[in-house]
């Protein structure tokens, strides 16, 4: 049986307003990310995917149940585990090298060590030569790279992406992907698991080993459906749209589990 890299059990999590009012964004939430897979995490607004997402990364506290990283409970923000935000997150005043380093910066790891630390990851995910760019100077895909170096520069055990691809053109999301998955299916990163939120679910059956489709209000798992066709996977393929017609179904609860 696989390692098991990440294990919520009975996860809760209420938000109270300035007013007074409560709202339980995740209730009774029992997950588990294996070694070796990547799942796609798909749900209407309301879900709660990023705050499900936010607490694995140490970020926020759940309010009950247990959040773990292999079997040990999550206290706060972990160097094993990196995450890739939405809205590139990038500081604009520091270069794209610099960026890169915070992570490692934060790890104490020596200037030089660091340096070349980014150089290579830059390399990797096709941004050599631009380290001393500031985030303003590039497009929103190279952007989202740069979050992305950043994220691999710690070699992280796990890998969160939180919509990263939502705010690309069709196109630049579309190599992205592509080249997310490439490092992975080449093994030429360390990450041992992924977990990315969409809303896409062309997206989530593209890339994913496996969906867990949440509902809303509160967020809980609904369904869970296992991928093992190979990659890559044209959307066009038979199989492939079927799944995408499957799980539209599922969060449209237009047809049975």
């Amino acid at each position: 049986m696989n390692t098991t890299l990440i294990e919520l059990q009975d996860v809760a999590k209420v938000f109270h307003a300035a007013g007074g009012g409560a709202r339980t964004v995740l209730e009774g939430v029992d997950f588990a990310l294996h070694d070796g897979e990547i799942v796609a995490l798909l749900g209407k607004s309301g879900s709660g995917k990023s705050t499900l997402l936010r607490i694995i990364a140490g970020l926020v506290a759940a309010d009950a149940g247990r959040a773990c990283y292999r079997g040990r409970p999550i206290a706060g923000p972990l160097p094993a585990i990196a995450m890739v935000f939405q809205s590139f997150a990038l500081f604009p005043w520091l270069t794209v090298r610099q960026n890169v380093e915070l992570g490692l910066e934060a790890q104490g790891m020596a200037p030089a060590a660091r340096g070349a630390r980014a150089g290579a990851v830059l390399e990797l995910v096709g941004l050599s030569g631009v380290g001393a760019a500031l985030p303003r100077e590039l497009s929103g895909g190279m952007r989202q790279r740069v979050g992305i170096a950043r994220a691999l520069a710690t070699q992280p055990d796990v890998l969160l992406m939180d919509e990263a691809f939502s705010a690309l053109d069709v196109l630049t999301a579309e190599t992205l992907r592509n080249d997310i998955l490439d490092l992975w299916d080449g093994g030429r990163i360390p990450t041992r698991g992924m977990l990315v939120v969409s809303h896409n679910i062309e997206e989530a059956v593209t890339m994913a080993d496996r969906i867990v489709i949440m509902s809303s209000d509160p967020g809980r798992i609904l369904h869970e459906i296992r991928i093992d066709l190979p990659r890559r996977r044209a959307p066009d393929a038979p199989q492939v749209k079927a799944l995408i017609e499957r799980v539209y179904g599922l969060m449209t609860q237009r047809v049975p589990a």
